[in-house]
C-alpha cells in the first residue's frame, strides 16, 4: 500500500484499468486526463471513445477500486466521465462526420428504418452528433417517423453553390428525398438518379460537425448501395432481419454484400427485430410470433456480434406513424432495447477506429 498520494502512483494504479473492448489500459489509450491530488483527494477525467459506451459504469468503479487498493483506501476519488468519438480514416467527402454507419437489409418490411430511426435518436440522446440520410429514395418514411412529413430544406447560397440545410428533430440532422417531393408523388426514377440524388445528400448539404452519419439504405443490393460504398469510406454496417428464415436468407446477401473483396465494408453486427411479442401489460410474456434464433445463427455463422433482439411491441409501430421514435419514450420496456441497441453499435465502432488508429 502507497501511504503518499501522488500524480505517478494514480497513473500508474490507472494501467491497471482496461478498456474493456480495445484490451488495453487506460493509460496507455490516452484516456485519463486532467490528474489532480489534493491531499486524499483524487480528481480526473476519463475520455471515452462515446457517449453511448456501455461500459460507462464499470470503467468508473474499476478506476475508483484500482486506486483505492493500489494507492490508499482513504482515497477521495471524483471521475468525470467524458467522451470523444475517434474519427475512422479517409472521411475526405465529409471530413467533418466522424463515423458513416449503414444500416441494410436484404428485403422490405423487417423494420430497417424503424432500427435506423431509433438508433440515431438513442444515440442523439447519449450526447453525439447525429445526422440521419434516408437513402431509400422510392420509399422515404424517416420525415413521417420524425414528425416532420411537411418540412422543406432551407436553401443557402455558398461559394455560389446551392446549399441544403437538413431539418433538425430529435437532436438528429436528417435528410430524404421525402421533403423534396410530394408525399403522394411516387419516385420513378432509374438507377442513376438515385445515385445522384444521394450524391447531392452527402455533397450539397451543411451537415456540419457529426460524430455518427446513419444511412438508411433500401432493402436489397443496388445501385444506391454500391454508390454509397464507393463514394464514402463507410466505418461500418448493420444488417437487420426478423428471425425467420425468409428474412435471414435475404439479410446474409446483404451481408455477403458488403463483405465483397471489392467493397469490405466492416460488418458491425446483425439486428434482430420483432424477435418476440410482449404485450405492453404482460412485460415478462414472450411470444415468438415469427420463429426463434435465426439473428443469433446469422451471427454466428458470420463470425459477428448479434447486438440486440428487439421485441414487437404495439406502441413501436404508434410510435413510428405518429412521428415519435420509441427511443424516446418513458417507458423503458419500449426505450430500454433500442438505446442498449445504440450502445452496442457505437461499441463496435469504437473498436474499429480503434484497430484503423493502431495498424
Amino acid at each position: 500500500m502507497i501511504s503518499n498520494i501522488t500524480i505517478d502512483n494514480v497513473i500508474a494504479a490507472l494501467r491497471n484499468v482496461n478498456d474493456p473492448d480495445l484490451q488495453q489500459d487506460l493509460i496507455t489509450l490516452n484516456m485519463v486526463k486532467e490528474i489532480t491530488v489534493e491531499g486524499n483527494k483524487v480528481a480526473f477525467t476519463v475520455v471515452l471513445t462515446t457517449p453511448a459506451c456501455p461500459m460507462k459504469d464499470a470503467i468508473h468503479d474499476a478506476c475508483v477500486n484500482a486506486i483505492k487498493i493500489i494507492v490508499s483506501p482513504e482515497a477521495e476519488v471524483v471521475i468525470t466521465m467524458t467522451a470523444n468519438v475517434q474519427q475512422a480514416l479517409n472521411q475526405n467527402v465529409l471530413p467533418n462526420v466522424k463515423n458513416i454507419i449503414a444500416v441494410a437489409s436484404g428485403k422490405g418490411g423487417v423494420g430497417k428504418s424503424t432500427i435506423a430511426a431509433n438508433l440515431a435518436v438513442a444515440l442523439a440522446q447519449s450526447g453525439a452528433k447525429v445526422g440521419l440520410i434516408d437513402a431509400d429514395i422510392y420509399g422515404p418514411s424517416q420525415p413521417i417517423m420524425f414528425g416532420v412529413k411537411n418540412a422543406k430544406p432551407e436553401i443557402i447560397l455558398r461559394d455560389g453553390k446551392n446549399i441544403m440545410l437538413p431539418i433538425e428533430q430529435y437532436g438528429v440532422k436528417l435528410l430524404s428525398i421525402g421533403f423534396l417531393v410530394e408525399a403522394e408523388q411516387a419516385v420513378v426514377w432509374r438507377g442513376p438518379m438515385a445515385s445522384s440524388a444521394l450524391r447531392q445528400f452527402f455533397t450539397d448539404c451543411q451537415w456540419g460537425e457529426l460524430d455518427y452519419m446513419i444511412i438508411d439504405l433500401p432493402p436489397g443490393t443496388g445501385d444506391v448501395h454500391l454508390t454509397l460504398v464507393t463514394m464514402l469510406p463507410v466505418t461500418g454496417a448493420v444488417i437487420v432481419t426478423t428471425p425467420q428464415a425468409v428474412a435471414t436468407a435475404d439479410a446474409q446477401k446483404a451481408l455477403s454484400m458488403f463483405k465483397m473483396s471489392n467493397i469490405n465494408v466492416p460488418i458491425l453486427g446483425v439486428i434482430e427485430n420483432m424477435s418476440y411479442f410482449t404485450p405492453v401489460e404482460l412485460p415478462n410474456n414472450k411470444y415468438y410470433l415469427f420463429g426463434r434464433g435465426g439473428g443469433v445463427a446469422l451471427a454466428t455463422k458470420e463470425a459477428v456480434p448479434l447486438l440486440a433482439e428487439i421485441p414487437l411491441i404495439q406502441s413501436v409501430q404508434e410510435g413510428a406513424d405518429s412521428g415519435k421514435p420509441a427511443a424516446l419514450d418513458s417507458n423503458p420496456l419500449l426505450a430500454a432495447p433500442f438505446k442498449a441497441m445504440a450502445a452496442a453499435v457505437a461499441q463496435q465502432v469504437a473498436i474499429i477506429t480503434s484497430k484503423q488508429h493502431r495498424s
